[in-house]
């Protein structure tokens, strides 16, 4: 077979010089951004005092984020199809970088909002971009470590970013927790300048129309989510005026794009069925992967009573799997069907999941441990293999718009697994509650119900001991029954494999990308 009709012979799409240093940059600014999105967490109760927020206002420290990130990421493709990605990454890190700066001297709310805007307009690309990068300037034969790489990347942040805010808030102050981005940026900057060669323009017309709704839906959308718990969901005209929004500018969107010549997103993306099921698969991964994580901290502090530190150190199995895993499997991914990768991965993340349905309010840390490890491994096996299959038979000039579409398929998923995973906890804590006290008898009672007024002062607090104990019994069915659901989901995905195909990677599709195309 000649070397141009084997891909894994042909040369990376973009040549570099130095790729170690290029890919260090390129991995620190993507981590940069992706620890930002958990490590502000928990720093928001002690940003209230000082930016004179409440307890509702201040959770616009992180909508306003990801509102913005979510209505910047469609224009990723056409930016660098129009200006080159070595300008675009290079201003995002800067915008990233100054937004952090000004995020840590905010005296106000407002003032924070509006440079956390800047911060996730900003923060949008920086790993769409990465993933491109790394992608375009490796060859089909090293892009499984490549992106055993990218996932390490992607899931440091939800891992590492509680505990590593935690420690900051409570060692330094909160303003830390963005000031720390400061000598990351201008490092990662500096190098992505010198080393991303400059590539051909191309004069894409923008399909405004297109991008304006589907900006609106996203950001009405992800209000409704943002919105509904603390406003009790559609019995409130605010959440039911962004669920209507949604619905009118998501279907006006929807067909938009399947009409007009030059839709926002490229047609033939959607035309690739790799493409299309490994979206399915993104949304499912964020949609469970960042629910678990997201209830796990609830249920260490308030159920089994460990400290933010020591709770946050739980979290690290996750890690610890992931990082043993991805080094087995970044080298033997050639040797294996990627399919075959995603169903154990699949079946290992559904499997922690039941196992954590059995837990019990009474339990040691060998078993919080042992799943942690098990899903670990079952998160390489799966955000890895997706990303090979939704870039194994695309072109490499559709690769950013792709890598945009992944990361927001991704993030829409985490923003609905929370809230539904949230209500469903909320929700089954008081059905469980009711039933649970339903149940307290003369029998199971700690003390004589008939003699209840004798007790005087101390029958009061041994009805809140009966009522402390009632409350955790019903959080804790309330958490198992959302792993179990999240099990099942984990699991139904499997037979959406059947409609991949095992295709060969594209092609380069022309002359590599040289560091002297163009002058931008």
């Amino acid at each position: 077979m000649s070397a141009t009709s084997n891909p894994a012979s042909q040369p990376p799409a973009l040549l570099v010089n130095h790729r170690p240093l290029l890919f260090t940059a390129v991995m620190a600014a993507m981590i940069m951004q992706v620890l930002d999105t958990t490590i502000a967490n928990v720093a928001l109760p002690h940003m209230e005092a000082s930016l004179s927020a409440t307890q509702e206002t201040i959770s616009w420290v992180l909508t306003s984020y990801v509102l913005a990130s979510a209505v910047a990421l469609p224009l990723g493709g056409w930016l660098v199809d129009r200006f080159g990605i070595r300008l675009v990454f290079t201003l995002s890190v800067v915008a990233f970088t100054v937004a952090s700066i000004l995020c840590g001297l905010a005296q106000n709310l407002g003032q924070m909002v509006a440079c956390r805007v800047v911060q996730g307009i900003g923060g949008a690309f920086l790993s769409p971009f990465a993933q491109t990068v790394m992608l375009n300037a490796s060859t089909a034969e090293e892009r499984p470590k490549m992106m055993g790489l990218f996932t390490q990347g992607v899931m440091l942040g939800p891992i590492a970013g509680p505990l590593l805010g935690g420690y900051i808030t409570e060692s330094y102050s909160w303003r830390w927790v963005f000031f720390i981005n400061v000598p990351i940026g201008i490092a990662s900057g500096l190098v992505l300048w010198w080393l991303l060669p400059r590539t051909p323009s191309l004069r894409r017309p923008i399909d405004m129309t297109g991008w304006l709704l589907v900006a609106l839906a996203l950001a009405s959308f992800q209000l409704m989510l943002d919105r509904g718990p603390s406003q009790d969901w559609f019995g409130s005209a605010e959440v039911v005026a962004y669920a209507a929004i949604w619905a009118c500018t998501g279907w006006m969107a929807m067909v938009h794009l399947l009409t007009t010549e030059r839709p926002l997103f490229p047609g033939r993306l959607f035309s690739d069925a790799n493409f299309v099921a490994s979206l399915v698969f993104m949304f499912l991964i964020g949609c469970v992967m960042m629910a678990v994580l997201a209830l796990l901290p609830g249920l260490l502090q308030g159920i089994y009573g460990y400290p933010a530190v020591d709770a946050g150190w739980l979290l690290a199995p996750r890690g610890l799997g992931l990082l043993a895993s991805i080094t087995l499997l970044g080298r033997w991914i050639t040797r294996m069907d990627p399919r075959i990768a995603l169903m154990i991965g699949m079946g290992l993340s559904g499997w922690s999941l039941w196992l954590m349905s059995g837990w019990s309010p009474d339990m040691p840390m060998l078993p919080i441990f042992v799943t942690g490890l098990i899903q670990g491994v079952g998160i390489s096996f799966t955000i890895m293999p997706v990303n090979l299959i939704a870039f194994a038979t695309l072109p490499p000039d559709l690769r950013t718009d792709a890598a945009g579409l992944t990361n927001l398929f991704r993030s829409i998923g985490a923003s609905i697994g929370i809230a539904v995973c949230t209500f469903m906890l909320a929700r089954g804590v008081q059905v469980n509650h009711a039933e649970l006290g339903a149940q307290i008898t003369r029998m199971s009672a700690p003390f004589d119900l008939d003699r209840i007024t004798a007790y005087g002062g101390v029958s009061e607090a041994g009805m809140r001991v009966v009522d402390g104990m009632v409350n955790r019994q019903a959080a804790m069915i309330g958490y198992l029954n959302d792993f179990y659901i999240m099990a099942l989901l984990c699991w139904a995905a499997i037979p959406v494999l059947f409609f991949v195909k095992a295709g060969k990677p594209a092609a380069a599709g022309g002359p590599p990308m040289q560091a002297a195309a163009a002058d931008h």
